[in-house]
């Protein structure tokens, strides 16, 4: 299972379809499977998901207009279970244990449509794996409710003993969902407006939270030791003083305990942003997609998943043991690593040329 140079295309067909019978098998019969494995191959070459374009990337001998409805089919009549994709990624993952988890919002205009996803994905290195989400029935911010429901998932299917802390951004605030956290002691690093009150028990007084980093020079942080309450909640606070787009701010942080590495933790929270591009602009393309029904775009959303994990993890083996990504004057590197796998997947699926000879396929086995 190699997917190497020189591999006919139906062999390499027939070796990425062993390895999703492997994920699949007892949940979805073999012509599923086979179109799964279809799909996710097309995607990486076409990077798109409008449908035209993924039947004219599958490797088969019918039609494309064949092709077309199978998809069709199987996004408006299959089951999919986020729950199977979830524990598929999850598997994949190269850390298992302390996990730094990240929850963020992405979502674009169809139309008069508002595709709205919550994401919970799984901070490595330079990104965020997705893991699971929710499709949000508006426009707008998420609710308690949602996030809850997407915690509960993630603890119901792989427990709470894994997590180290959750990250997340100021739409990310509020007495529930705060005290859902402290009740499961699940550890966590949230920005807060800076405006917000915070009681102080020492001096038995409330302030904004603001007022408690207000004394900084830019770039210097700041931690309290002693426990805090925001609302009826009691937490940690951290801030550091920063400029952004030449204005003033504070970045301030509440935390369920361990201050003093808040900030630096928060610091990863941007690699869920890196996630988005590859699944939107800088790679797959989601919001080419013309699905607005929201159990159909659940399983369109699954699938590039599994993509965008695949090629990321070829890109950093290679970037780690093969050729390292050309790193630029500026210190950024010349490509990402999810674009470097895609760009060398790609190639593989579409010539047969395997330049470092790697296998492909063993980046999406467990085994």
């Amino acid at each position: 299972m190699a997917l190497k140079m020189n591999t006919s295309q139906s062999s390499k067909d027939t070796e990425l379809l062993t390895v999703f019978q492997a994920h699949f098998t007892g949940f979805l019969n073999l012509a599923r499977i086979r179109l799964i494995s279809m799909f996710i191959s097309s995607l990486c070459k076409v990077r798109s998901v409008n449908f035209s374009k993924l039947s004219a990337g599958f490797d088969n001998p019918v039609a494309a207009s064949s092709s077309y409805r199978r998809i069709q089919r199987f996004i408006a009549e299959v089951e999919l279970p986020m729950k199977w994709i979830s524990r598929l990624i999850f598997s994949l993952l190269p850390e298992k244990d302390s996990l730094v988890l990240v929850m963020d919002r992405t979502n674009w205009k169809l139309g008069q449509h508002s595709i709205n996803i919550l994401m919970l994905g799984v901070s490595y290195k330079n990104v965020a794996f997705p893991l699971m989400f929710r499709m949000l029935d508006k426009g707008g911010n998420s609710h308690t409710a949602d996030r809850i429901a997407l915690m509960r998932d993630f603890m119901d299917w792989f427990g709470t003993d894994c997590i180290d802390c959750l990250l997340a951004d100021r739409e990310f605030v509020g007495e529930k969902w705060l005290c859902f956290l402290n009740e499961h002691r699940i550890r966590y690093h949230i920005r807060i407006r800076n405006n917000f009150w915070v009681y102080c028990p020492k001096r038995q007084t409330q302030v904004k939270a603001w007022h408690l980093f207000n004394g900084l020079k830019i770039g210097q942080l700041k931690y309290y030791h002693r426990i805090m309450k925001l609302g009826n909640q009691y937490c940690y606070l951290s801030g550091i003083k920063t400029i952004r787009d030449g204005r003033l701010e504070c970045c301030i942080v509440v935390s369920f305990s361990r201050p003093d590495e808040a900030l630096e933790k928060y610091g990863q929270r941007w690699q869920i942003e890196t996630l988005f591009r590859g699944l939107k602009s800088s790679g797959f393309n989601l919001e080419d997609t013309h699905v607005t029904h929201m159990d159909r775009l659940e399983k369109l959303v699954l699938l590039v998943m599994v993509a965008f994990v695949w090629c990321y993890k070829i890109g950093d083996y290679i970037d780690t043991h093969l050729k390292p990504i050309t790193i630029k004057k500026h210190g950024n590197r010349a490509v990402s690593i999810f674009k470097y796998g895609l760009d060398y997947l790609a190639r593989v699926l579409i010539t047969g040329f395997n330049r470092y000879n790697i296998n492909c396929l063993k980046f999406l086995s467990c085994t």
